[in-house]
């Protein structure tokens, strides 16, 4: 795959209601992927609770975790799906309802009704609410017996890119991979200051993956993610793919690239396998 990494060494120097629960298995005669089980919840926030979905790998563990964050589209078919992929891979999994507060259970496809309603949730939520929310699913897979409490990493698409940016500034979150969340130099939920200012509170690594063709994302944009990181020396990796719009990982979508989501799905599963296990 040729895509354009940005690696600077001065950086990165080299009460619980199961509401479903199902078990996937692999096909007969193939012993890959191994089986998973998974879950959709309500887990406690702060004030409220929100729902989840929950897929964690057969087995005692303990595992790392994963905290799947969504696009403007909800917890739906593409999220679940990305969710169940990390269980797979040996990893317990949580996506939690980003939308929960505004509209309980909301999932949608990709039709350009649904792009706008999912913009109209997604300018009406609060930043605290988002890092109140991804810190309950945090404190709820932390609290699993089979869970590695202190390799947990996050990663976010789309809408959940930019909150996965937010997240990485959470003390628990040791590794971040951001997928074009757009907004990041220029907005922050519910705040004057855009989300890139809270650049020197991240902790961890960070990897963010940008299409160049994403018309939501100009270059100079990924520049000034790029020169904040290298800035605060924070541990980071900037991906950037030719002939890739907004959306190339999703398969559900019209602008999947299948070369450049292979690609950046291999590079997440390098980073959480070199900082979570």
């Amino acid at each position: 795959m040729n895509n354009h990494t940005s690696n600077h060494p001065a950086a990165d120097s080299s009460d619980v209601e199961a509401l479903e629960s199902e078990v996937s298995m692999p096909e007969a005669g193939l012993t890959e992927p191994p089986p998973i089980e998974t879950h959709r919840l309500t887990i406690p926030s702060l004030d409220t609770e929100i729902n989840a979905y929950l897929a964690i790998p057969q087995g005692d563990g303990p595992f790392p975790a994963v905290v799947v964050l969504q696009e403007i589209f909800g917890v739906n078919t593409h999220i679940r799906d990305v969710t169940e992929r990390f269980a797979k891979e040996g990893y317990v999994a949580i996506a939690p309802a980003l939308y929960h507060r505004l509209a309980p259970g909301f999932e949608t496809g990709y039709t350009e009704e649904n792009i706008e309603l999912g913009r109209e949730y997604k300018q009406k939520t609060n930043a605290d609410d988002l890092l109140t929310d991804v810190q309950a699913a945090i404190n709820y897979v932390k609290a699993l017996p089979h869970v590695k409490p202190n390799a947990i990493g996050c990663i976010g698409f789309c809408f959940g890119g930019h909150v996965a940016y937010l997240a990485a500034t959470l003390s628990d979150i040791k590794a971040t991979a951001s997928f074009y969340g757009a907004g990041i130099t220029t907005w922050c939920p519910g705040y004057e200051l855009p989300t890139v200012s809270r650049s020197t509170q991240i902790s961890g690594t960070i990897h963010a993956f940008f299409g160049i063709e994403d018309q939501s994302i100009p270059q100079d944009q990924v520049d000034q993610i790029e020169r904040e990181l290298q800035y605060h020396s924070i541990p980071h990796k900037i991906f950037r793919y030719p002939n890739a719009g907004h959306g190339f990982f999703c398969d559900q979508r019209g602008s999947y690239n299948e070369k450049a989501a292979k690609d950046s799905w291999d590079k997440v599963l390098s980073l959480f396998r070199e900082t979570l296990k």
